[in-house]
């Protein structure tokens, strides 16, 4: 495939996403904004990475200024290496996240978990338990959205079965939710 054959096949990609999906997304972190509400973001592999990127975004990307009191609180908790590294060693790779979650979460906060095949046992383990203790949960998909697709609360689905450019799509995503809600938190005191 050439770059000009990749690129129609990423129009064509990002045009079978949903727009509804990405507003309810949208809605969902505005209300987590002024509510004052954590959002966790959990992912493996290039999903990690997307999860960094975007609680980065989330937390700095949406702020009007360095002096700005009221704040999207946001962390990826794919960038907690000690605690991974331990837990892994000492419980299991597949409870590395709802761990974290037992540890810092409350009721009524968000959990967007990434996961293109939406199978990952450990990304099934942290949202079942955020399901039964009260937080909200966003599943970004891929592939046929697996087990993920079903349990999340809210999902945002990009159907195809290609991984590395379904990580593409979930970036693109996640980049224009930034920019939407930078100029939505401008109006909100």
């Amino acid at each position: 495939m050439d770059f000009k054959s990749y690129k129609t096949m990423m129009t064509e990609v990002v045009d079978t996403v949903n727009e509804k999906e990405i507003d309810k997304l949208m809605d969902m972190l505005v209300d987590a904004y002024k509510n004052d509400k954590f959002v966790y973001v959990i992912g493996n592999g290039g999903s990690a990475a997307n999860a960094s990127h975007l609680a980065q975004d989330l937390a700095k990307g949406t702020r009007k200024s360095a002096d700005q009191q009221r704040r999207l609180k946001a962390l990826s908790l794919t960038d907690n290496t000690p605690f991974i590294t331990a837990q892994g060693n000492d419980e299991g790779y597949d409870t590395i996240f709802e761990q974290q979650l037992r540890t810092f979460a409350r009721k009524g906060d968000y959990v967007i978990a990434i996961s293109g095949s939406g199978n990952s046992p450990n990304i099934i383990k942290a949202i079942e338990w955020a399901n039964n203790n009260g937080l909200v949960t966003i599943g970004v998909t891929g592939y046929d959205g697996g087990k993920l697709l079903k349990m999340a609360h809210h999902t945002v689905h990009v159907p195809l079965n290609e991984m590395c450019t379904a990580e593409s799509v979930h970036s693109v995503i996640f980049h224009y939710v930034i920019l939407e809600l930078r100029e939505k938190f401008k109006d909100i005191k």
